[in-house]
């Protein structure tokens, strides 16, 4: 029995528990136990992962960027989240077959994932020290089975290019941080909605930053992405200072499912910090095109008024519809007309949102601490969607 299982395993009788649940639970305690053992040193698992892959690959090595930093960071985020989802296949499957589409843009082929796994395991083997069993061996292996199975299936199952080049059309800088880029891709881009993509700049090869288009998808194919330049941040501060038009990108296959829903009727709450309003306007600009649509809430928090750099067009875009309220949220009470205090706090004063659909958007940890609060004030689960992924 191994954790394979999880995968496999049907739903069973109320308050019954087979061997095979059990068996399964075990070997899920296994690989979190050990795991955790060896998340102090993530830094240095990451270092000797790398070290190990491109000794036993030594092609690999032109898939990544000089600078290893943030390709480091994302190793350690990708197996973090799969430690916490391993026993939650609904949810882990889709996000590895999402990670299968997009390594496609890499260059990844089957014979990759073998040295990627042996790497692994090796990295994984050494850190464990003495509390690396065959046991614990095991269950490891046959984890990564699953991780590169299921990545595999989503690659194969994606007959779109492996990105898709797109010239910048304009730029704009809407703060001194932020930036508007528009761009047309060289064919047809399908994407829905909420959706993001990677982009790569010629400005920082092989560095790809996950970026939400700001629109509903054009006729004339055209995104705009809205980009905002973060502490330490080698591809945000780069697009947002030295984008010019003409420059082509490349752009990763589109990922996510923010708007699950979006033939749903229900009322929307939309909540988004900093930039990451940006697919929450994409939703917006959906709906301003159709023929009826629901009432829809928007939250735009940000620390103090400078913060919120699109209040004053999405202020317009609420004169405009009637359907639209805009109510700005900062933490100093700068923003006149808006409310004072934590997004999640002002959020959740105003009731439980029921009959509503909620799409949370923003920072990681801004995503968390929001869907947190509102779980623990009676805003069911299946109420709220969002994606999480890296911003630089």
């Amino acid at each position: 029995m191994t954790v394979n299982a999880v995968l496999d395993e049907p739903e069973e009788p109320s308050g019954s528990t087979s061997a095979r649940q059990r068996d399964a639970e075990r070997v899920v305690g296994i690989i979190r136990d050990s795991f955790s053992k060896i998340e102090p040193q993530a830094d240095a698992l990451a270092n000797k992962f790398y070290a190990l892959l491109f000794a036993i690959a030594p092609d690999t090595r032109a898939m990544f960027p000089a600078n290893m930093e943030v390709q480091r960071s994302r190793l350690l985020r990708a197996l973090v989240h799969f430690v916490q989802m391993v026993d939650r296949p609904h949810e882990l499957t889709p996000f590895l077959r999402q990670l299968g589409r997009d390594h496609r843009k890499f260059g990844v082929v089957t014979k990759h994932y073998e040295s990627v796994g042996t790497a692994l395991l090796g990295a994984l083997r050494h850190y464990a020290g003495d509390d690396w069993t065959d046991e614990v061996e095991r269950a490891w292996a046959d984890a990564f089975a699953i991780m590169a199975g299921a990545m595999q299936e989503g690659s194969a199952a994606d007959d779109g290019p492996a990105w898709w080049e797109a010239e910048v059309l304009h730029h704009e800088r809407l703060d001194w941080d932020t930036a508007l880029i528009r761009v047309k891709p060289d064919q047809e881009m399908p994407y829905y909605t909420g959706q993001y993509v990677s982009v790569e700049s010629p400005q920082r090869p092989r560095l790809w930053r996950y970026l939400s288009p700001a629109n509903a998808p054009r006729k004339d194919g055209t995104l705009d992405f809205h980009v905002r330049a973060v502490d330490g941040g080698w591809v945000s501060r780069s697009l947002v200072s030295q984008t010019r038009s003409g420059d082509v990108w490349k752009i990763g296959s589109p990922l996510g499912n923010l708007w699950a829903n979006p033939a749903a009727e229900r009322d929307l709450l939309l909540v988004g910090g900093g930039s990451g309003i940006a697919p929450l306007l994409g939703v917006i600009d959906e709906l301003a095109g159709r023929d009826t649509r629901p009432y829809v809430t928007m939250f735009f928090g940000g620390r103090a008024v400078d913060d919120l750099y699109y209040l004053g067009e999405l202020r317009t875009l609420a004169e405009q519809h009637s359907w639209l309220t805009v109510v700005p949220v900062t933490e100093d009470g700068s923003a006149e007309g808006g409310e004072q205090g934590q997004l999640a706090d002002v959020v959740t004063g105003h009731g439980v949102w029921r009959d509503h659909d909620v799409l949370v958007s923003g920072s990681p940890g801004m995503i968390r601490s929001t869907v947190s609060r509102m779980l623990v004030t009676g805003t069911t689960f299946d109420q709220i969607s969002y994606d999480s992924f890296t911003t630089d």
